[in-house]
């Protein structure tokens, strides 16, 4: 078996925490240790012999094909990136220029791909932020990842970066570092010891910390893992206990509590997605050969294409399918005006902002071919970014499936490793959910491990290996409280509106006009309602069972939804009148349904109430039944006459009620076409807005690397340039000569320290003028001469004493530059007093 292997990155500053952390390191670990640091490409490293000093396990220089033995440590080479695949070290010339190099990562998302969950990142002291998106990609698989305190590091920058990426469970000074991932990698592979029970049998849900945490969870994130498989939910939880050194799972509830801020880490446990490009090739290139093109050609086909993908992780699941789906309209010319519209959902706030981002590393050149790689991507940085035709297909949205409204009318749903995680009594749930969502002749696509189970009636296998299924229509499900036809299959719980309370009308009174009010309230007023603003009832009055039902179902206390039927329509209209005007609105000669059969004749009142102030904003309705006259048979021809009219003003009532609906329904119409183009107008700006931002994003983004690089190189040239001043000034210093530097107007440009003994000069006087200047030289023509040599480029060479019997050469020269332009004159004076004596002295004795 492969040795377990822990990757280590380090950059500026990182020699002496590489030497800590490795220090402490016991020599049986039974773990492979490949340290990568940013090195010189034109120098031999000095780093193994540097840590063998300080460890006994044997530290090698990898080389290419290495085998990866246990209890070893392997450093990166220079000009080099190191990655692990398959059990060996794999060496590659670095792709980027020399300063845009990011090895750690490298290495890291290698160790993700090749070790899995077994996977160890550590990020050391260094400049800038290579490693965090290692650690991202060891952390998005399960692996442990661990960053140095930034307070221990002498350049804080790497260590920040992941700390401030949420990649890094571990932080601790690299001393610590080697016992706490040790410690964590010994209680991952002896769950026992954490309290928590193996996955044989299955945990129970309902055992009292675990409830504990579950219900912390959905306190802080609104969301119920309660429906998770409970074997999930321990090994997850078993991850973050080992990295706590916690040892039981009542324990490790007491610590949520208390600690808000694990409950945010516990929740991005629970949700680590492992997705990649192209996942399962088969699945793939069915769908390309047959599934889409079938899709694509169906009659009648609807101008869109729409898919959601559900568990979308990263994007790289709906990437692929915007990719496929522009492979096959090309290949189909009659398909040309379908447009592919891709939801894709998940409950992770940060895989979403990934996915959105569409920015990849380098590893994806495994799962994505060449052709797809030029022609769908852009090389940028360390990676990859999409390309904005593919990423315009894709919306991007944070949904929860179990609670929020999924989406509808689509077909295709792509569902693929996500109800594996789901129990048995949720998983049955979201099937009927995804059939509802799907049109006619959809497909469902699922994990290589999932199946639509017992919904058999609801999807058939269009190929049962490949978990591709397609929806069947005209089928109702045998469980009546999952109704496919009506969203939400998944939740029964609604809001209700509160049910007015019951206030007994016979509460004792100790007046007698109170009393006979209340009486003559009951018995002979007539009935009538209030209702607010929505048409829900809040107050009945009188005997109303002739005008109102309840409505079948759950309690509902609408007046809409209670009127009987000849009432109805009517009502709602003057309910609509009644509310721009202050008088009544009389409704005369209603015939209503009686509930023993036949008819009732009802004058109807309808009131918009604005006093008192309690009522503003309400409408009362009464109702007066019409009393039934009986005549004699004289009178038949009269009551006939009657109710012609009664009949010819219902009529006419009706009618104008249409009318009324049309001219509502045509303004609406209109309303409503209005705003789209309004929608469709500011739609196309934002898009032309959009595709100028991006132009002009990628245009800074260029011309950002140009800046850096320019800005790298002058930085460079800014270091010679010191250094060479630095050496200029030692040796002027040194010679122990005067010299003076002038500009081309004979102003003091630099000096040496010997000069300022001669002439009164500082360094405040740098820019003064020559003939400012004040000198001991009894030397007067001097700024003269300087002039002389300036215009005619000869040298001037005196002997000039000074007011303190010093002589000194004082020669004039022009100053030349390296590009052959003459720009001032130097002076030098050379103390020749020595000389002048011995010549004096010489004299003297010839004379003599």
């Amino acid at each position: 078996m492969t040795a377990r292997i822990l990757g280590i990155g380090a950059s500026a500053g990182g020699l002496a925490p590489l030497e800590q952390f490795l220090a402490q390191v016991p020599p049986h670990s039974h773990m492979a240790y490949v340290v990568v640091q940013h090195l010189d490409p034109t120098h031999k490293a000095l780093l193994p012999e540097l840590l063998q000093r300080v460890t006994p396990m044997p530290v090698r220089e990898a080389t290419q094909g290495m085998p990866i033995e246990p209890d070893c440590v392997y450093v990166i080479p220079p000009n080099a990136e190191i990655s692990v695949v398959d059990g060996l070290l794999k060496l590659a010339a670095p792709m980027e220029p020399r300063g845009l190099r990011l090895p750690i990562n490298v290495l890291f998302s290698s160790l993700a791909i090749a070790q899995g969950e077994q996977a160890i990142g550590v990020v050391l002291s260094g400049m800038g932020s290579d490693g965090t998106l290692g650690l991202q990609a060891i952390k998005a698989v399960g692996g442990i990842t661990a960053a140095q305190q930034p307070d221990s590091a002498q350049f804080d920058a790497m260590p920040n970066s992941a700390i401030a990426a949420n990649c890094a469970d571990i932080i601790a000074p690299p001393g610590d570092l080697p016992t706490r991932i040790l410690a964590c990698v010994a209680q991952a592979s002896n769950p026992g010891t954490s309290g928590v029970e193996a996955e044989e049998p299955e945990p129970e849900v309902d055992s009292t910390p675990l409830k504990r945490i579950l219900r912390l969870l959905q306190l802080q994130t609104r969301h119920d893992f309660s429906l998770y498989k409970p074997s999930t939910l321990h090994r997850r939880m078993e991850r973050r206990m080992a990295i706590h050194e916690i040892a039981t799972l009542a324990l490790y509830a007491d610590y949520l509590q208390h600690n808000p801020q694990e409950i945010d880490l516990l929740f991005k446990e629970v949700l680590i997605g492992v997705t990649s490009f192209f996942r399962d090739a088969p699945v793939w290139q069915h769908l390309a050969e047959t599934t889409l093109p079938e899709l694509l050609t169906q009659q009648p086909r609807e101008p869109h294409l729409r898919a959601w993908v559900v568990g979308c992780s990263t994007g790289e699941e709906a990437y692929s399918l915007a990719m496929v789906f522009t492979e096959v309209l090309e290949k189909l010319p009659q398909a040309h005006g379908v447009t592919l519209q891709i939801f894709a959902s998940d409950l992770s706030p940060d895989a979403i902002a990934t996915a959105r981002r569409g920015h990849y590393t380098a590893d994806i050149e495994t799962s994505v071919s060449a052709e797809r790689l030029a022609r769908f991507f852009s090389a940028h940085e360390n990676g990859y970014h999409i390309n904005s035709n593919i990423r315009d297909l894709v919306l991007f949205a944070q949904q929860d499936v179990v609670l929020d409204p999924p989406f509808t009318r689509l077909d295709l749903i792509s569902c693929r490793n996500l109800l594996i995680y789901f129990d048995q009594s949720l998983q049955s749930r979201l099937i009927p959910l995804f059939h509802y969502s799907l049109r006619a002749g959809g497909v469902l696509l699922l994990g290589s491990s999932e199946t639509v189970g017992r919904n058999t009636q609801l999807f058939a296998p269009i190929q049962a290996k490949l978990r591709l299924y397609r929806r069947q229509d005209n089928t109702r499900s045998g469980d009546t409280r999952l109704p496919v036809k009506a969203f939400p299959p998944l939740s029964w719980i609604a809001k209700e509106l509160p049910v007015p309370a019951n206030h007994s009308p016979s509460q004792p009174k100790d007046n007698l006009q109170a009393a006979a009010d209340q009486v003559l309230l009951q018995v002979y007023a007539p009935a009538a309602v209030v209702v607010n603003d929505e048409g829900d009832i809040v107050y009945i009055s009188g005997r109303t069972g002739k005008y109102l039902e309840p409505a079948a179902g759950k309690a509902n206390w609408n007046f809409h939804a209670m009127v009987r039927e000849g009432l109805r329509t009517p009502i709602g209209s003057a309910l609509r009148q009644a509310a721009d005007q202050r008088e009544p609105l009389q409704l005369q000669g209603l015939q209503v349904q009686l509930p023993g059969g036949g008819m009732q004749s009802v004058d109807i009142t309808v009131q918009a109430l604005r006093e008192p102030s309690t009522l503003r904003g309400m409408t009362m309705i009464v109702f007066r039944d019409i009393a039934q006259t009986h005549a004699g048979p004289a009178s038949k021809s009269k009551s006939a006459t009657a109710a012609q009219r009664a009949h010819a003003a219902e009529l006419q009532q009706c009618q104008d009620e249409i009318q009324t609906l049309r001219e509502e329904n045509r303004a609406s119409r209109e309303e409503l076409q209005s705003a789209n183009e309004e929608l469709q107008s500011t739609n196309e700006e934002l898009q032309s807005t959009n595709e100028e931002l991006t132009t002009s994003k990628e245009e800074m983004q260029s011309m950002n690397e140009e800046l850096q690089t320019i800005n790298a190189e002058m930085q460079t040239k800014l270091d010679d340039l010191a250094l060479a001043q630095s050496d200029m000034n030692n040796l002027l210093n040194s010679i122990e000569i005067a010299i003076l530097f002038l500009d081309q107007n004979l102003n003091l440009r630099r000096f040496t320290d010997r000069a300022s003994k001669i002439i009164s000069i500082r360094e405040s006087d740098i820019g003064r003028p020559l003939s400012d200047l004040t000198t001991t030289l009894q030397y007067p023509e001097l700024n003269d001469d300087a002039l002389d040599t300036l215009n005619t480029l000869a040298f001037s060479e005196k002997q000039i004493t000074t007011t303190d019997d010093r002589w000194f050469t004082v020669r004039i020269m022009p100053y030349r530059r390296l590009d052959n332009v003459i720009d001032g004159v130097v002076i030098t004076l050379l103390d020749i007093t020595a000389t002048k004596k011995l010549e004096q002295s010489l004299r003297k004795d010839l004379q003599s």
